[in-house]
């Protein structure tokens, strides 16, 4: 059978952090509190707390993603490795940073070997929104070592040693596995990233919450500092500074291309108040799709979804082929944004 593609429910997380920007971004917010993320596509361990997703509408209507994928991997994931306990290989969020995120790293191949219930998590932020000035953290300086490290955090101020860097709407910014890093206050943004919640915060911009703790340790254990914090593929990736191709009115944005995934984006070449339509094979693998301006219809296995900015889509690997129109909505220019895991198959001729 081919596969139609998936549209899911957001799992809203309430944050200290939060607000209610992502109402602008389709999400029904409950009456009070503050919202930080919704979690797109998600496929986590069972002892995460509400860390899978269920599918809205269409032939498994009701389901969780994970029960599809079970009963049938290959139609599901085709080539893509699944993640670290056999789930989606990939945890996608939108994130409303009312407030500064937390400083936080993720663990390191060597601490993730030794440690089986935490996963690496590497991980893309792409701008939606940003207040003026917004910054976002990324790294620290390039002089600090281990004890210079333990001593900013055991000082309780890290910001004489966090690398500070400005971005616009459109930007994307790669943060690898045990890179230090916050998102800034003033900030929206989808979040691309491997199947991992395991989290190290290591400062919490002195809020001293008991609910909130610091793992300084653990950090200590994972962190990336002076040379190690370079990465092959550029930190920050600014909207019109992203390598692109155009083919019969389409251009195609590469933001991240990596071991952990390649994430695009789509638009039409020129000014329009058509949209533009196109097909698009899966070969083989699973793609993700969230409209960030406009609106987007698939059409895949017989059946037709359409996607509001906000809005997130697998497009499974045996759907084999879509089409795909992206529409304006609202007078928003369309923008879609493609994320897609590993190849298998690139790893084995590798």
């Amino acid at each position: 059978m081919t596969l139609p593609a998936l549209t899911l429910e957001p799992i809203l997380k309430e944050r200290a952090w939060g607000g209610r920007s992502l109402s602008t971004f389709g999400k029904r917010l409950p009456e009070a509190g503050t919202i930080g993320e919704s979690w797109e596509v998600a496929d986590l361990p069972p002892s995460i707390p509400d860390g899978r997703s269920k599918i809205r509408g269409g032939p498994f209507d009701g389901r969780t993603l994970r029960s599809v994928i079970e009963a049938d991997p290959v139609g599901i994931l085709g080539r893509a490795a699944p993640g670290p306990d056999g789930g989606f290989p990939l945890l996608i969020k939108f994130l409303d940073a009312r407030e500064n995120l937390s400083v936080q790293l993720h663990p390191s191949e060597d601490y993730a070997a030794k440690h089986a219930d935490t996963f690496l998590k590497t991980e893309a932020w792409i701008i939606l929104q940003a207040a003026p000035g917004a910054l976002i953290y990324a790294g620290v300086r390039e002089d600090i070592d281990a004890s210079g490290f333990r001593a900013a955090l055991e000082s309780g101020d890290m910001r004489d040693i966090l690398i500070a860097t400005s971005v616009e709407p459109g930007d994307c910014v790669f943060l690898e596995s045990g890179l230090c890093h916050a998102l800034g206050e003033g900030i929206v943004a989808a979040e691309i990233q491997t199947p991992s919640d395991t989290t190290f915060r290591v400062w919490d911009w002195n809020r001293n919450d008991p609910n909130r703790p610091l793992h300084i340790e653990q950090a200590m254990e994972c962190v990336r500092l002076g040379a190690l914090q370079a990465s092959a593929w550029p930190r920050i990736t600014r909207v019109h500074e992203a390598s692109r191709t155009e083919h019969g009115g389409l251009g195609v944005s590469t933001l991240v291309d990596c071991d952990r995934f390649t994430i695009e984006r789509f638009e039409p070449t020129d000014d329009t108040t058509e949209g533009i339509d196109f097909e698009f094979p899966t070969n083989g693998m699973p793609h993700v799709f969230m409209p960030t301006g406009g609106a987007a219809m698939i059409e895949a296995g017989g059946e037709r979804i359409e996607l509001e900015r906000g809005s997130t889509a697998i497009l499974p690997a045996g759907s084999e082929r879509a089409r795909i129109e992206l529409q304006v909505r609202d007078n928003q220019p369309p923008a879609l944004l493609h994320a897609v895991p590993p190849d298998s198959l690139d790893r084995t001729i590798a």
